[in-house]
């Protein structure tokens, strides 16, 4: 497993200003907030962000997130996937190996509805194949379908395309109607990657993003996933993904420090 930090926890800094900060604070792989990247990108071009990553030491191991191809219809369904070529592309010259791609199927669902979302799922994995990126599907809790560990594995073996994986989120999986026992459905091979948080003391049927807290600091220590990914053989990243507004405002090299040691003590990894 490598560890990572998610740049999205540093969310009002700019992304040349994270990676150098993360770097000084023993950070060497991140999964990039594509809001980052985008302004960075407009801004000053491709090239200097990869040369930032290249400076920093620090390896993108995923790129967060695409989201809007699943359901969505007309113009704005021409323009998420016109936005997702353009990110298979940034992935692909960033050297970032995992897109991950927003379960977004929101409201009532039809059977049109579920037919679009496998035949896009169907299109995604063979674009993202041609450009030697591996997608990885997060469900959300709040979502329609899918909403759990359960049905996105489904998802996944239907497609049936090694370009589809899995990103699972902690959070996601622990305010949602998944169980325990479904993380006996993770394999080393549908499962692409992890992003971890805790949550602040609070019931979960109630928590949202601004509950998430450090790893193994909270009332949802992410003990049984780690001891899953360890029994698989997982060797993909496991980041730390907090989207908290008060977090946000702690530098970033700072925050870099303490989220490090966080995972990497809950990795079982405190010594590295």
């Amino acid at each position: 497993m490598r560890p990572a930090i998610a740049t999205v926890c540093s969310l009002e800094a700019p992304l040349e200003a994270v990676l150098e900060d993360y770097a000084a604070g023993q950070v060497n792989a991140v999964d990039l907030w594509l809001g980052h990247v985008d302004a960075m990108v407009k801004a000053q071009g491709i090239t200097a962000v990869r040369d930032r990553l290249e400076a920093q030491g620090i390896a993108a191991v995923a790129a967060s997130f695409q989201g809007g191809l699943l359901t969505s219809q007309g113009e704005a369904r021409r323009e998420h996937w016109r936005q997702f070529g353009e990110r298979l592309a940034l992935c692909r010259d960033l050297g970032a190996p995992v897109l991950v791609v927003a379960g977004d199927a929101f409201g009532p669902l039809g059977e049109q509805d579920l037919s679009r979302l496998a035949a896009s799922l169907v299109e995604a994995a063979k674009q993202a194949g041609d450009a030697g990126v591996r997608l990885a599907l997060e469900f959300d809790a709040r979502a329609s379908f899918p909403n759990n560990l359960q049905s996105a594995v489904a998802v996944v073996e239907q497609v049936a395309s090694p370009a589809l994986g899995l990103c699972l989120d902690w959070f996601h999986f622990t305010v949602g109607p998944s169980k325990s026992l479904d993380l006996w459905l993770l394999t080393k091979d549908n499962l692409a990657h992890v992003q971890l948080s805790d949550i602040a003391d609070v019931p979960r049927e109630m928590a949202a993003d601004a509950d998430r807290i450090l790893p193994g600091e909270g009332a949802s220590p992410p003990d049984d996933l780690v001891s899953r990914l360890r029994e698989i053989g997982y060797a993909g990243a496991v980041a730390v993904e907090l989207l908290n507004p008060a977090l946000w405002r702690v530098p970033p090299r700072q925050f870099g420090e303490i989220a490090m040691t966080a995972l990497r003590r809950v990795l079982g990894q405190a010594s590295m």
